[in-house]
């Protein structure tokens, strides 16, 4: 397991990596990475692929540390890319969650080379109603420095009933855990995210895609996936029933469900 930073013009952007298959897996999480990076986090964000680790090489990215103003989603791409090469990453599948699978579609697009397969989970092609209303509450919460308000406005939001009954008296522990030094980097990033609109590019994604969504997602809103299964030429659309845009960690088989399609 490794703890690394790579230089990224005048900053760097920090990662980890773990296992040592031949396949190459790189993970775009999404906008809490805007208050937490992956730094020092090895251990502990190898958990749900440890299973896999024989066969792939795991890379989760955070963002870069400095953004400028107007950083973009496009922007985001170029850099990941530029990141990846300086790895010797040349060819590599590609997971990006929520605000990490719209900088995937992105790099899918402009750096077709690198993705070798594509995983889009609870993402969206462009910063649609729902999305704009979710985002711009956040931000208003964060711009207050209510960091409690915000874990429970983004848990709401993310989880089902059933989950938020097990899990609501951790929610407190976790925004002292989360609470970040300013909130700059978390507001570029939702910036970022209001900002995007890739619909018109989805037909130059031409790797093999696997889009995954919940039902009840009230994040990106429901209708976000199928928009991105109609504009993606050939990709696989998979619907959790009852599950929202915290799919990806409530779905026991969502990890299996990425590794199959991806080893096809």
């Amino acid at each position: 397991m490794k703890n690394g930073s790579v230089p990224v013009g005048d900053t760097e952007m920090y990662y980890v990596s773990f296992g040592s298959g031949g396949r190459k897996l790189a993970v775009l999480p999404g906008l809490s990475d805007g208050l937490a990076t992956v730094r020092g986090k090895a251990l502990i964000l190898s958990a749900p692929y440890r299973k896999y680790l024989r066969d792939y090489a795991v890379y989760m990215f955070s963002r870069k540390n400095v953004m400028s103003e107007g950083y973009s989603i496009e922007d985001m791409a170029d850099d990941q890319a530029q990141v990846l090469r300086s790895l010797g990453i040349e060819q590599t599948y590609l997971l990006g969650v929520s605000q990490g699978g719209m900088i995937a579609q992105a790099i899918a697009v402009r750096h077709p080379g690198l993705v070798t397969g594509l995983a889009l989970a609870v993402t969206a092609p462009d910063a649609n109603s729902v999305v704009k209303a979710v985002v711009t509450g956040w931000m208003d919460i964060a711009k207050r420095g209510d960091h409690a308000a915000l874990m429970a406005d983004t848990a709401e939001r993310m989880y089902s009933a059933r989950y938020l009954r097990r899990n609501r008296k951790l929610f407190p522990l976790l925004a002292r855990l989360t609470r970040p030094a300013d909130y700059d980097r978390f507001l570029k990033n939702a910036g970022a995210i209001l900002r995007f609109d890739a619909r018109d590019s989805l037909s130059r994604i031409s790797c093999p895609t696997l889009i995954i969504a919940g039902s009840d997602d009230r994040t990106v809103g429901p209708d976000a996936a199928a928009e991105l299964h109609r504009g993606i030429s050939g990709s696989e659309l998979y619907v959790y029933q009852g599950l929202g845009h915290g799919a990806y960690e409530e779905a026991k088989d969502f990890y299996d469900r990425v590794f199959a399609f991806f080893g096809r």
